[in-house]
């Protein structure tokens, strides 16, 4: 073989590998989220602004819900594509990011700092002490899914790029 041939081997060998790794994340931290056809739990937090907002206010809408928290480095990584689909989308569905941070100045520092525009809401409490992480079954953040008009889950992930896809798809219809 030549050296050529070795590296496109090589090449190929660790884009399979990376590949099925990025599709194994679903596989391993989504099986618990809840699944589609489900009844998205209501719940109503609070904005930084200290205004309450609720997931049936936003009712006759798609909404996009996105756990995350501002210390969590998958969910910062995905701050970027958000940003890209909130500008694509942003006009007919509803974006809401719900941060596990306790800490309010540090959370809405990273939100302004970035640039999130759309709605943020958080209980300021440690992930596993919410009573919302409880309800959506998030055990990995970043988690997302889609609710639909009626207020019914349409998808859930924990891969921004399905998350991206499964938009697109629904835009299409």
């Amino acid at each position: 073989m030549t050296i050529r041939r070795i590296l496109m081997f090589v090449v190929l060998a660790v884009a399979l590998t990376v590949d099925a790794v990025a599709q194994d994340a679903d596989e391993r931290y989504a099986k618990d989220l809840l699944q589609p056809g489900t009844e998205a739990p209501d719940f109503t937090l609070a904005a930084p602004d200290g205004a309450l907002h609720s997931l049936s206010s936003l009712r006759g809408s798609y909404v996009v819900l996105d756990f995350w928290a501002s210390w969590c480095p998958d969910c910062r990584k995905d701050v970027p594509v958000l940003k890209e689909l909130y500008a694509k989308y942003g006009r007919t569905v509803k974006f809401v990011s719900v941060s596990f941070d306790d800490d309010k100045d540090k959370w809405t520092r990273y939100v302004n700092a970035n640039g999130m525009d759309w709605l943020n809401l958080s209980e300021l409490k440690k992930w596993k002490e919410t009573d919302i992480s409880k309800r959506y079954n998030i055990k990995w953040i970043p988690s997302m899914y889609i609710v639909d008009r009626q207020g019914r889950i349409v998808f859930s992930t924990v891969m921004v790029e399905k998350l991206a896809a499964k938009l697109k798809e629904l835009h299409e219809l």
